[in-house]
């Protein structure tokens, strides 16, 4: 197999210190090997370097650089020697850092909100918003905004019902850049109040980015699941909704041969020789549908994004003291709050919330517990048998308070301050440890998001699967998952 082996710089990468809190600002000499691509090893040199070395454009090298414009942290003063190295100036010396364990991650993670503040702050760009007809056929300008394929299927094992779903193919190859992520499918999971139209904004603002610089984006998925939004009911359910008709495991199911279905009729081909690459967007509930699934189809995932996942184990009655237990100390109640007022709560969240509450589309609660009865646990298997990437986001405690206390819920605010936040805090932390040291961030938070946190910040969303394409993209290429 042919080496190409080149040298290059690497400029100050803005776009990991923004997302990852991180700061990567290096002069580097390196030397790489990335994933085989054609039966070519290729190194990653940016323009200028190339250009000096008579790489022209349009060659296979100019193509893989292109279409994957960063860089692995760990492999940036790769091929220095140690005299070399420690010629560098002080503020240039390399560091060994691991992205979710760096100094500035421990800290955002000690004070999240103050963290996701300063990401807030750091993200008042603006980007151009390229639509349908408005570009021009010239090569130089900007890509056209895809059209989405609104529309709906039946499972091939189900076939009395249909599934509704928004489904925006991946790029196509530009200018004879191949398209890394052609192979990549981003599904987003609803929550069991929300439908996949929740989504519609944050996939925008996440394709409005990538167009906007020139980037290969993969294909984006969102559905309705059976009772919900706009798709029929599951025809299996025995009992018109509200009801228990189907457990977490039938919704993983009927996903699976959904996405496969889907795969298989956007491919044109009757039987894909491989399943795509998934990574799941997913909020409430369908955090805990994506980590079953994940459990159920080991070496599927990718990749996770947990927008205020759903406490799997809970009953929502034990995030709350009991006054009628025995041993309960009213001296323990914050000042001004009356035993009364927390028993009130107690009964209102078993009311709503609690496994044995049927819902609308037929998803059961009843069994979660005892399919995901730790937060921590167990840890899933990703792609090439290793963790997938995973970002863990709650919601804003001052946010998720006011809106408990103005909605239907009229929770005391002191009271969700004091007992629903941090129980939830504790549960996303356990979250982050279910796939591989090094492998996961968070828990961070959603600056003024409540629980639907696509809905509240759809920005704050795209955001964050942007930034998971930092550890995420060189997975894809670099291992061998391209097109």
């Amino acid at each position: 197999m042919k080496r190409l082996a080149l040298t290059g710089v690497i400029l100050r990468h803005h776009y990991l210190e923004k997302h990852r809190v991180l700061s990567i600002s290096v002069d580097l000499v390196t030397t790489l090997n990335i994933a085989a691509l054609g039966g070519v090893q290729y190194a990653y040199t940016p323009p200028a370097i190339l250009s000096r070395l008579g790489c022209e454009e349009g060659s296979p090298l100019r193509q893989i650089m292109e279409a994957f414009p960063y860089i692995s942290p760990q492999l940036k003063y790769s091929g220095l020697t140690k005299q070399e190295r420690e010629g560098l100036p002080a503020k240039e010396k390399p560091v060994t850092m691991n992205k979710a364990n760096s100094p500035r991650t421990k800290s955002a993670q000690t004070d999240p909100t103050k963290a996701a503040r300063k990401h807030e702050s750091m993200n008042n760009r603006s980007y151009a918003i390229p639509f349908p007809g408005s570009m021009n056929s010239s090569e130089d300008d900007t890509p056209p905004f895809p059209d989405a394929e609104v529309s709906s299927l039946a499972l091939d094992n189900k076939p009395g019902a249909q599934m509704h779903y928004t489904y925006y193919p991946a790029s196509k190859p530009h200018g004879g850049h191949p398209n890394p992520f052609s192979q990549t499918l981003i599904v987003f999971l609803n929550g069991l109040m929300m439908p996949r139209s929740s989504w519609d904004p944050a996939m925008r603002s996440f394709l409005e980015k990538r167009i906007a610089g020139r980037l290969p984006y993969p294909a984006l998925l969102s559905y309705d699941r059976y009772g919900q939004g706009d798709s029929d009911p599951d025809p299996d359910d025995e009992h018109p909704p509200p009801s228990h008709g189907h457990d977490a495991i039938s919704a993983v199911k009927a996903l699976k041969q959904f996405t496969l279905q889907i795969w298989r009729d956007h491919l044109d081909i009757n039987k894909p020789t491989h399943y795509p690459c998934l990574i799941f967007v997913c909020n409430s509930i369908g955090c805990a549908l994506a980590r079953l699934f994940a459990q159920c189809y080991p070496g599927t995932v990718s990749g996770l994004l947990f927008l205020d996942s759903i406490m799997a184990n809970s009953d929502y009655q034990d995030i709350w003291p009991d006054p009628d237990a025995p041993d309960f100390n009213p001296h323990t109640l914050p000042e001004g709050v009356t035993e009364d007022e927390v028993r009130s709560t107690r009964e209102k969240y078993r009311r709503m919330f609690h496994p044995d509450v049927p819902s609308q589309e037929g998803l059961s609660r009843r069994n979660l517990p005892r399919l995901l009865p730790y937060a921590d646990a167990p840890k899933l298997e990703g792609y090439l048998g290793r963790g997938p990437y995973l970002t863990v986001v709650g919601h804003d405690w001052e946010t998720f308070a006011e809106q408990s206390y103005t909605g239907t819920m009229k929770t005391p605010k002191v009271l969700t301050m004091t007992y629903a936040n941090p129980a939830w805090r504790r549960y996303n932390e356990g979250l982050c440890r279910i796939t591989d040291e090094g492998k996961a961030i968070g828990p961070i938070t959603a600056v003024r998001c409540g629980h639907f946190i696509q809905q509240d910040d759809p920005r704050f969303v795209s955001d964050e699967m942007r930034r998971m394409w930092v550890g995420l993209g060189r997975s894809l290429i670099f291992e061998g998952h391209v097109a």
